[in-house]
């Protein structure tokens, strides 16, 4: 397996050592953001559960039913805490509005590299297949059109293995970070829902 990729780089020259660097990238990346992601989008029966407390004044028993997993979870731990330390309510919407932006913004981190990645790769295979073909090409010339069949084969064989190099690379990138961005939107969404649900709790009438 190691002498066929060997062979591989060999025959696509730099170009295909750039995508190969740009794969291991990409595969770090979608690791790390799996790893990440774990729990993401978890804890919403949690969530209910300890907004049920805070409607009922039991802000203790409302942060004990909480883990911090997700994001929701973490804002949400916040505004019980500064809700028990009387924080003034406009500070504490900005405040929560801060911390859910910097949840979200630590989710998308690296997600739009992964789109470089999934945008160049292909038009980096589609270089060197074009390099290739040109430098084929001269061999021909060279030759006076009586090169050898096979070895003209083999020129356009080697220009089109970057091509296939650069779409290898690219689909997996495109895929996870379409995914990934996907569940940054529910986990954002989880946390309007959550906020805006504790800010409708706190903010409600007390009873008569």
């Amino acid at each position: 397996m190691l002498d066929f990729f060997k062979e591989i780089i060999s025959a696509g020259g730099p170009v295909v050592i750039v995508l190969a660097v740009l794969s291991v990238l990409s595969l770090t990346i979608i690791a790390y953001k799996l790893f990440q992601f774990n729990g993401v989008l978890s804890g919403q029966k949690r969530i209910n559960a300890a907004l049920t407390q805070v409607q009922a004044r039991d802000n203790q028993t409302a942060l004990n039913s909480l883990r911090r997993r997700s994001p929701a979870e973490r804002v949400l731990v916040y505004a019980v805490t500064a809700t028990q330390n009387r924080m003034p309510q406009g500070l504490l919407a900005a405040e929560l509005e801060r911390r859910g932006n910097a949840e979200v913004e630590l989710l998308n981190r690296f997600i739009r590299l992964l789109e470089v990645i999934a945008l160049i790769s292909p038009l980096l295979g589609l270089l060197g297949t074009v390099l290739g073909m040109i430098q084929s090409f001269q061999e021909l010339e060279l030759a006076e059109g009586a090169a050898n069949a096979s070895v003209l084969a083999g020129g356009i064989w080697q220009a089109l293995l970057t091509t296939a190099v650069g779409l290898v690379v690219a689909i997996p990138a495109a895929v996870a970070a379409s995914l990934l961005s996907a569940t940054v939107e529910r986990a954002s969404h989880a946390v309007e829902s959550a906020v805006g649900r504790f800010n409708l709790i706190v903010n409600a009438p007390a009873p008569q």
